[in-house]
């Protein structure tokens, strides 16, 4: 697989009914909508039964809003899945936030190593491990380096409008490479210095697959969980697929392109989501080779089984040209990539 010598990698958003415009990060509302909740990623269309009882729960949680609706005719079945997927969210962000000091993902940040780390984040890592090598290392979770290179040269004032210099960056490059991270179930540790990790590009997508998981254990057997990924258990309780809206970054107001949802997840990443500089040059997707953000896509959409595969696989397109991406789904099985290209073309990949 050839890699790219001039562009990069990162997250993004997609249309739905809490995630409202391209100005709004998909990092800003997570939400789940569930059972007889009508096509929960579209504008509501169908009634809720009127013996359906709802639980419902608003917090905060990996820096974003959150909020939770799940429908169902037992009331009792409702608030006891509500309290199991708060408690499963609020037990993964003290793993994987970089929002709070005390995450296990900040002190191994902080320390550049951890002893007998939470076995989930050994799985995320070893998990981005595999997506990092179906992608020759266009996914990879340590480059927050760069984003803390970009982040300080845009914050100073009169900051060069090119971005910092290029031996700056390959400096930087030096601390990245997941290679370079030691995991295993009793440690986990940095071989170079100045290395840290995000797991922006792939947590969010772990998350939704563990909600599905709680939901599912309750019982709950028609549901669509969207927490920056979207999720579909089962299909809408009246028979038909749950829908899911790609819209254009450029365009949010305009009619986008639907894709149905039954047991599958789906997954969009575009720089438009955040960009360090006011012409959106430079955003949070990073290209681990090249150290720069990639233009080669508005947006990036990746339909598959699961939302952490969903997840890491739209960060990772996001700098690979349509050829590789096909090499990339072949090798996993199979899927559907939809990408919306820097002209705006509309390009599908079926594999």
């Amino acid at each position: 697989m050839r890699r790219r010598s001039a562009w990069p990698k990162g997250r993004s958003i997609m249309s739905t009914k809490l995630l409202l415009s391209a100005a709004t990060s998909r990092r800003r509302v997570l939400g789940i909508s569930a059972a007889a909740a009508g096509l929960a990623l579209l504008p509501f269309s169908a009634p809720l039964r009127a013996a359906a009882r709802l639980a419902a729960w608003d917090g905060i949680a990996l820096g974003a809003k959150v909020s939770i609706r799940i429908h169902h005719d037992d009331e009792r079945v409702t608030e006891q899945a509500l309290q199991s997927v708060v408690q499963e969210l609020r037990r993964l962000e003290a793993v994987f936030s970089l929002y709070r000091e005390d995450s296990a993902l900040s002190q191994l940040n902080k320390r550049g190593s951890l002893i007998a780390p939470p076995a989930e984040l050994v799985e995320l890592l070893q998990t981005s491990k595999h997506y990092a090598s179906v992608t020759d290392g266009a996914f990879d979770p340590t480059i927050q380096p760069l984003w803390q290179l970009y982040s300080q040269h845009f914050s100073k004032p009169g900051a060069a409008a090119q971005g910092p210099e290029a031996d700056v960056i390959a400096a930087r490059l030096e601390a990245v490479g997941l290679e370079h991270v030691l995991v295993s179930r009793d440690r986990i540790a940095f071989r170079r210095p100045g290395m840290a990790i995000s797991l922006n590009g792939i947590a969010q997508g772990f998350i939704t697959d563990r909600a599905i998981e709680r939901l599912r254990e309750h019982g709950i057997a028609h549901t669509l969980v969207d927490m920056g990924e979207s999720r579909a258990l089962g299909q809408h309780p009246d028979g038909r697929p749950w829908q899911a809206m790609i819209a254009d970054p450029l365009k949010p107001q305009g009619k986008g392109q639907i894709v149905p949802l039954i047991d599958m997840a789906l997954a969009t990443s575009g720089g438009y989501g955040f960009s360090f500089d006011p012409t959106g040059r430079f955003h949070h997707i990073f290209d681990p080779h090249s150290g720069r953000s990639p233009q080669l896509y508005r947006s990036v959409s990746v339909l598959m089984p699961t939302a952490t595969g969903a997840d890491a696989l739209s960060t990772a397109f996001s700098s690979l040209s349509p050829e590789d991406i096909r090499k990339v789904m072949t090798v996993l099985g199979g899927g559907q990539v939809y990408l919306t290209t820097v002209e705006g073309r509309q390009v599908t990949i079926s594999v």
